[in-house]
């Protein structure tokens, strides 16, 4: 769910603004899933623009605050979340942790890269939500040191239902600035894309694996 409407499509404008997020829905990109798909998002540009970038840090820390009081941690997801996570803690005044998709091979064997305890307060910070396995992978293993995860809070979500069913799954309170329905009534409302191309991109949303541009 995102955490108001304002926001919502304040992000997804600057999203756009900065190439971020691209809509082709006549030109399709190919994710490394192979699924065909109108839409590329990539957060980490955000980093490049000091204004957009202290937005996007200061609307998170305020909604994770308002939601969850003020953790102990934040924990970003790496790799992508590792910069905006930063960013977050810094601004909150607090330690960052980031978690690994999976414990390093060598030296400690660190899956979580930073220091947290037992028992403490933490909220996972994340660039971007498809299906939320790599999310909820990162959930799990700090679950597993034994820290109280709070929830998660994201800058953009595609809004997939599977991924909705994995986060009730697993009992995962998620929050992000902005999501791909709030995405689309902006690109519409400036004319980023037309009403016909606002439908195709629809049903991609409602069925992504077997969408295709013809």
């Amino acid at each position: 769910m995102i955490f108001d409407k304002d926001t919502a499509k304040k992000t997804a404008e600057l999203l756009l603004q900065i190439n971020a997020i691209k809509l082709q829905p006549n030109e399709p990109f190919t994710w490394a899933s192979g699924w065909q798909s109108p839409i590329y998002c990539d957060n980490r540009i955000v980093l490049s623009f000091p204004v957009i970038r202290n937005y996007i840090r200061e609307q998170m820390a305020k909604h994770i605050e308002n939601q969850y009081g003020k953790p102990d941690v934040i924990a970003g997801v790496a790799t992508g979340a590792i910069g905006i996570g930063m960013l977050v803690a810094e601004y909150m005044g607090l330690p960052f942790v980031y978690v690994r998709p999976e414990p390093k091979k060598h030296g400690r064997q660190n899956q979580i890269e930073g220091f947290i305890q037992k028992g403490q307060n933490v909220v996972v910070v994340e660039d971007l939500i498809s299906t939320g396995k790599s999310s909820l992978n990162a959930v799990k293993a700090l679950r597993e040191t034994e820290v109280n995860v709070k929830g998660m809070v994201a800058i953009f979500s595609y809004g997939f239902a599977v991924a909705s069913n994995n986060f009730d799954t697993e009992e995962v309170t998620l929050h992000t600035l902005s999501n791909y329905e709030n995405l689309l009534e902006q690109a519409l409302d400036t004319n980023y894309i037309t009403e016909k191309e606002q439908d195709i991109l629809a049903l991609w949303n409602a069925n992504p694996s077997e969408w295709n541009a013809n």
